[in-house]
């Protein structure tokens, strides 16, 4: 890991208490992706669904990842104020969902994520786009 990469990990974040969906659903993002969550895909459903704002949906290279990264956004998202309303699939490795209310992380292994298709169930959700870590250090090396 580069020195700048460090530096962005470890600078101290604000609470997330009183957050907006889409900051909060940022700050998940940006906890996936430091802990290197492959495809990343943050869905604005508000209008598609009436049980959140917005859905985060990730893939785990191992069955281990995705525990690891369940249990790293809790950790991360927890010191900045904010609990998940429910955990499920902490012990299982194929799916974890975290509920933040405005926000539902789905954690998947690539079969699970293959075999319930939420990206394709709410394709006409719109895609929201957060710069990513390396695209930071890219675009600050410019």
């Amino acid at each position: 890991m580069n020195q700048e990469t460090q530096e962005i990990l470890e600078e101290k974040k604000p609470s997330l208490t009183g957050a907006s969906p889409e900051d909060l659903a940022h700050a998940i993002f940006d906890v996936l992706d430091a802990k290197k969550a492959v495809d990343i895909k943050v869905l604005h459903v508000h209008d598609h669904t009436v049980i959140t704002d917005y859905f985060i949906i990730c893939t785990g290279r191992s069955t281990t990842q995705v525990k690891s990264l369940g249990g790293e956004v809790e950790f991360k998202i927890g010191e900045r104020g904010v609990d998940p309303s429910h955990y499920e699939g902490r012990d299982n490795g194929n799916w974890v969902v975290l509920d933040y209310g405005s926000v539902i992380l789905h954690i998947f292994s690539q079969e699970s994520r293959e075999f319930y298709k939420l990206e394709k169930l709410y394709g006409d959700a719109e895609e929201v786009h957060f710069q990513s870590i390396d695209e930071k250090a890219e675009a600050e090396a410019k």
